[in-house]
């Protein structure tokens, strides 16, 4: 039992530092699209040039790991996905190919950074939709999934995935505060008002559209009302956010932005304890055999785990600081 609930809390803690980590490139990625000056666009790019492909990884992790560990949850997911998980892997591809060919490539620039843009984009808006449509509950009969191929796109989903292009963009513009300096600094100062404003809006009308359905995650907060300490801790870091927009403390919005996002993470997590699909399938029912799970212990838990966290510390350690005004060819 306790080799399901280490690898639980591997999957759980690979999705956290994927969203804490990619959402901040994803989310420059969105402002970009939003800037007209090739000089700030170019240092745009050269602020998250170190780390997006490792950020990435995390994401590899979650996929391998669900596919390795809790096979159960991956053949219910693709199924209720497969257009969504479809379109998000493009965006994946394309904005990476965008990524390296814009500074290579003065005709096709335009092209380039459109699939930047749009690939952050669907990125974003795919994986909140899907958070959407796990919070609604997917019908599952049997341990298999038993919907339709758009029982995904409903407008809860959506506005789900509009919140979280939204808060992306809120964390790429404290990603923006905290690397860059002079005008583009500025420049994402005045961006984060507008977007935390967005993604507060957001949130309300989804909590008042799951209110009114009556959707199975309130039943769990009024049987266990200690968990709303977590969206109130994730509320406390907003305020936090605000004052250092106020204070213009540029360390202070993107920290509190990433403690919002654990703090919303947790709250999620809380909700749906025990259920992987919530709330049909338990995190013990989903699990491989003992034997397999003991097998991937020791490479991907002693072995592959430990260095793709080690390389992420180092990365972000040795990248510390600003960036330059001009980040020619990405370098900081």
């Amino acid at each position: 039992m306790w080799l399901v609930h280490f690898w639980a809390a591997v999957i759980a803690f690979a999705i956290l530092m994927y969203v804490v980590l990619d959402g901040f490139d994803l989310g420059v990625g969105i402002l970009f699209g939003t800037q007209t000056s090739e000089q700030h666009r170019t240092t745009m790019m050269g602020a998250i040039a170190p780390f997006w492909d490792g950020n990435e990884t995390w994401l590899v992790l979650v996929a391998a790991g669900l596919f390795a560990t809790f096979p159960m949850v991956y053949a219910i997911f693709l199924p209720a996905f497969y257009l969504p998980v479809a379109l998000m892997l493009l965006a994946i591809i394309f904005r990476g190919v965008a990524f390296e060919f814009r500074e290579r490539s003065t005709t096709m620039r335009p092209v380039w950074d459109w699939g930047f843009i749009l690939g952050s984009l669907i990125i974003a808006f795919v994986q909140g939709t899907a958070i959407g449509a796990m919070v609604q509950e997917l019908p599952v009969v049997d341990g298999r999934y038993a919907g339709g191929a758009f029982e995904w796109l409903t407008p809860f989903a959506i506005f789900c995935g509009i919140g979280a292009v939204l808060g992306y963009a809120l964390h790429g513009a404290a990603w923006l505060v905290l690397k860059t300096d002079g005008e583009l600094r500025d420049w994402a100062y005045q961006r984060l008002p507008w977007l935390l404003g967005g993604v507060v809006v957001v949130l309300v009308i989804v909590f008042v559209y799951a209110l009114a359905t009556g959707l199975h995650v309130f039943d769990r907060w009024v049987s266990h009302p200690l968990l709303l300490i977590l969206p109130l801790l994730a509320a406390a870091a907003m305020v936090g956010l605000v004052h250092g927009i106020r204070q213009r403390r540029d360390g202070q919005p993107f920290a509190m932005a990433v403690l919002s996002v654990v703090f919303s993470f947790l709250t999620l997590v809380a909700s749906f304890w025990p259920y992987m699909i919530p709330y049909t399938v338990t995190v013990e029912d989903a699990a491989s055999p003992p034997q397999s799970l003991a097998f991937f212990f020791w490479g991907g838990g002693l072995v592959v785990f430990p260095i793709i966290l080690i390389y992420t510390a180092a990365v972000f350690w040795i990248f510390r600081g600003k960036v330059g005004k001009i980040a020619q060819g990405y370098g900081t």
